[in-house]
């Protein structure tokens, strides 16, 4: 400390971080950050600060562990090229309604066009990509500052925000009266908005007067935290219940009202017919993108369409809408709830009957693939074993290739809420690690998976360093192959298995796992699958298992389209 009543801006950054109840952040060292790590050192603040092996696995940490902890990520890095590297992740959160406050030390405003080594236009080429940015170039600005950028991550549709931190402005004095923090805003989403009466009302006749409505629901039920009125409102009509990819959990998939995943990645026929046919289609915090939509197909263009969103630019973007409720998804459903209560018309969509076919549809198509015991092991094979293993509270992972339409498809989630993240805004591959370990911080007693192709690995093995220093129980599992293989099945499909610079050679995963002190298994025979899976989810120290699997094209991946 100063030993007055101001503090540094690096000090006061601290403070300001602890005041909004901050307990871990991840990042890394970089020049331009030594006074904010100095302070950090100094400091008795209660944060745990995890060094990452490069800046863009520390904003992937920092989304896995906004996802499960409702409280906002924080992560950090240096100038220049830690800028640019942990872009990444902050337009992945960002796009994904994730909120993270990506910190990014800079140059000191007094060197700018100097062309001092790092500087780069950072408010710039951060605008684009979060929610809210800025720089801190008037320390006594700074708390007011961090606290718009929470305000900003938490309230509203949630999102990523920036802040870069001049090494002058680190050095500056901030009065300490400055130091004070909107508790509200330590957790999200904050401040909701409720919705139009008037609409609910709209929305409850029109479902009462359906058919065969059905729910789509995308992310906005989990993150509001509106799974107990979604299953209300459902139940009240019989109504059955998609999700997107990222709307897993919104509804647990054993409930006899859940369809399941629809849409090009994870949907089947049978979970698309009850879409298809629906008189009315409610979506709930869902962007009705190509994914979800098979390209604007499905549903179709003769649905009378209600939509809820805490984000009115979504509301009707894609679908002329009959009722738009621009609300938090909780609040809205709850009205819905209560709305549709206070009505004796209500006509039963036969749900249960519905979700139930198209389960059965499923599993005759699944089931024997999973039994099967061909070499290369087949994907449906890994998901039967985990199904037998996993805890219910457990949570998976998935990097987009292989693991996405499996687990989305087939893995049957027993519980609602936040069990299965991957990363659906822009489908980078090398996301599921540092997502697992900051998943892993966020909620340390359930068992955390981070499920990957070969692809994925090379973009992210040297986390495994970061994930062995700090002793994270995390078992991952690589679908070994050879290929980065959603690109091969598109050529496979699309353009007359012309396959062109998408196959390289076989790594040895496990041997480069346990180089950085990670027990490792290799399995090639399906009957060792179920034994090894076991003993790598048990064991008290990162695992990893490489699976060497079927490649894409050739196996029966639950994907209607390869290019969406």
């Amino acid at each position: 400390m100063t030993g007055t009543n101001y503090l540094t801006g690096a000090e006061a950054m601290v403070r300001m971080l602890e005041a909004h109840g901050v307990t871990h952040m991840f990042g890394l060292c970089g020049d331009t950050t030594l006074p904010f790590y100095d302070a950090l050192a100094r400091m008795d603040h209660g944060i745990q600060h995890i060094l990452t092996r490069d800046e863009r696995h520390a904003a992937y940490m920092a989304d896995g562990y906004a996802r499960v902890t409702g409280k906002p990520g924080v992560c950090e890095g240096p100038s220049g090229g830690g800028a640019t590297y942990i872009l990444p992740g902050v337009v992945e959160a960002n796009e994904s309604s994730v909120p993270i406050l990506a910190i990014t030390s800079d140059v000191a405003t007094t060197s700018r066009g100097k062309y001092p080594l790092t500087e780069l236009d950072q408010p710039a080429l951060f605008r684009p990509l979060t929610k809210w940015n800025t720089s801190l170039d008037d320390a006594a600005r700074l708390p007011a500052m961090v606290r718009a950028a929470f305000r900003a991550m938490t309230t509203g549709t949630p999102g990523a925000t920036h802040l870069a931190l001049p090494f002058d402005t680190q050095k500056a004095q901030v009065d300490e009266a400055e130091i004070w923090a909107d508790d509200r805003h330590r957790s999200y989403p904050a401040e909701r908005a409720a919705p139009d009466p008037d609409a609910i009302e709209a929305a409850a006749a029109i479902l009462a007067r359906a058919k065969s409505a059905v729910a789509v629901c995308g992310g906005g039920p989990v993150l509001s935290g509106a799974t107990d009125a979604l299953r209300r409102v459902a139940g009240l009509l019989d109504m059955p219940v998609a999700t997107t990819v990222s709307g897993q959990g919104s509804i647990a998939e054993t409930d006899p009202l859940a369809l399941g995943v629809v849409g090009s990645n994870g949907g089947i026929p049978a979970t698309r017919a009850v879409v298809d046919q629906a008189d009315v289609v409610l979506f709930i915090g869902c962007r009705a993108g190509s994914v979800t939509t098979e390209r604007w197909r499905s549903p179709g263009r003769n649905a009378t369409i209600i939509h809820i969103d805490s984000d009115p630019m979504v509301i009707g973007a894609n679908y002329q809408t009959e009722v738009a409720i621009c609300a938090d998804a909780r609040l809205a459903l709850e009205a819905l709830a209560r709305a549709l209560e206070d009505r004796q018309d209500l006509n039963g969509q036969d749900g249960a009957t519905k979700a139930r076919a198209a389960w059965e549809a499923k599993a005759a198509v699944f089931d024997p693939l999973a039994a099967s015991r061909e070499m290369p092991i087949r994907p449906e094979a890994v998901m039967a074993s985990l199904m037998d293993i996993l805890d219910d509270d457990a949570i998976v992972v998935a990097d987009p290739g292989t693991p996405c339409p499996y687990f989305s498809a087939h893995y049957r989630w027993r519980q609602p809420g936040r069990h299965f993240i991957t990363n659906r805004a822009h489908g980078a591959l090398g996301y599921s690690l540092g997502a697992a370990m900051g998943a892993h911080v966020g909620r340390p007693s359930v068992k955390t998976l981070a499920v990957m192709g070969d692809g994925s690995f090379g973009f992210t093995c040297g986390e495994f360093e970061t994930m062995v220093r700090h002793k994270m129980p995390i078992t991952s599992i690589v679908f070994s192959n050879s290929v980065f293989g959603w690109i091969k099945a598109g050529q496979d499909a699309g353009f007359d298995q012309r396959y062109y610079n998408v196959d390289f050679n076989r790594t040895d995963h496990a041997a480069v796992a346990v180089a950085f002190g990670v027990k490792s298994w290799t399995v090639k025979d399906p009957e060792d699958l179920p034994k090894v899976l076991k003993q790598a989810v048990e064991h008290d120290g990162p695992t990893l298992v490489d699976i060497h699997s079927q490649q894409l094209h050739e196996a029966a991946a639950p994907v209607s389209e390869w290019v969406a």
